[in-house]
């Protein structure tokens, strides 16, 4: 028989012991060529530019009206 508890952990405890296991936001930025919302380190989903040089090509969606 392995080894047990000898006392219920309370829920407070249980609760402090848990404090940093929340799902956190990720952390945006401006992007410089086009000023929309990017992760931080990453390429820019709008414009393509990573650092400001071009690194991947968009292409836009034709709007249907």
């Amino acid at each position: 028989m392995g080894a047990l508890p000898k006392k219920k952990i309370s829920s407070s405890r249980r609760g402090q012991r848990r404090s940093h296991d929340h799902i956190q936001p990720v952390p945006l930025t401006t992007c410089t060529q086009c000023g929309a919302k990017k992760p931080t380190h990453r390429v820019c989903p709008t414009c393509g530019t990573y650092n400001g040089n071009q690194v991947l090509t968009i292409k836009i969606k034709p709007v249907a009206e």
